[in-house]
């Protein structure tokens, strides 16, 4: 903790989590489903107020992929109904923080009390600026991209340049992630940011999200000041 105190250039400005693992925690510990996706948001708040202290300026969490409508339909009303007492629960926390909330994904085929909360919160909290954290809901990486590319070709000819994807994403608001964070134990990126992690360091943890706490956390964080980025030319 003293290193990253005393090197706080040195933090990633932002730092992206793939959150893997609620359902095997669940599993493990011999409780339903839904108990395994609670105690992952409690990981997500513990992993806000530590970044608020470490001043770390951007988090995006991979909340919701594409894929997982494939789930259960009794899961996915339990996700809908823990997403929504997450943003009335939580909504004083961003404000007493000045934290700026939005999302990228596809939000509609979620029900129309959670749309309303998103839009709402995003509203509410656009001015804010200590803390900017995005929601990755009903996202992949492959449909933004393709998305990306069917904006530019409405207003613009072929000649397509990186800088016209990047700004046709649905991230185009916020920097690249400096750093993505895996946990669980798998070793893929699973459709997530593809674009805009083409450079960011990658970190893999066997910890269950559940259990990803704030010392687990800073072990990341210091794994990351201690090595050298490169992007290619060196």
């Amino acid at each position: 903790m003293t290193q990253i105190i005393e090197s706080p250039k040195l933090l990633p400005k932002h730092v992206a989590f793939i959150m893997d693992g609620n359902r095997r925690w669940a599993k493990k510990n011999n409780l339903p489903i839904i108990d395994g996706h609670r105690k992952g948001a409690l990981a997500v708040k513990k992993i806000v107020q530590k970044s608020i202290t470490l001043k770390i300026k951007y988090l995006t969490f991979y909340s919701f992929s594409t894929e997982n409508w494939n789930r259960s339909t009794g899961e996915i009303f339990e996700l809908q109904s823990l997403l929504n007492f997450f943003l009335d629960t939580e909504s004083k926390t961003f404000f007493e923080n000045k934290i700026n909330f939005s999302f990228i994904g596809n939000i509609e085929r979620f029900n129309n009390k959670v749309k309303k909360k998103l839009i709402d919160l995003k509203k509410e909290t656009k001015k804010f600026n200590n803390l900017y954290i995005i929601l990755a809901l009903n996202y992949g990486s492959r449909d933004e991209i393709l998305m990306g590319f069917k904006k530019i070709l409405k207003k613009k000819n072929l000649k397509v340049t990186k800088k016209d994807i990047s700004e046709s994403l649905m991230t185009r608001d916020h920097p690249d992630p400096d750093l993505v964070i895996r946990t669980s134990g798998e070793k893929r990126l699973s459709n997530f940011l593809l674009w805009q992690i083409a450079y960011s360091e990658l970190y893999f943890t066997k910890t269950l999200w559940p259990d990803f706490d704030t010392r687990k956390y800073v072990l990341a964080l210091k794994n990351f000041i201690n090595r050298k980025r490169r992007y290619g030319g060196d």
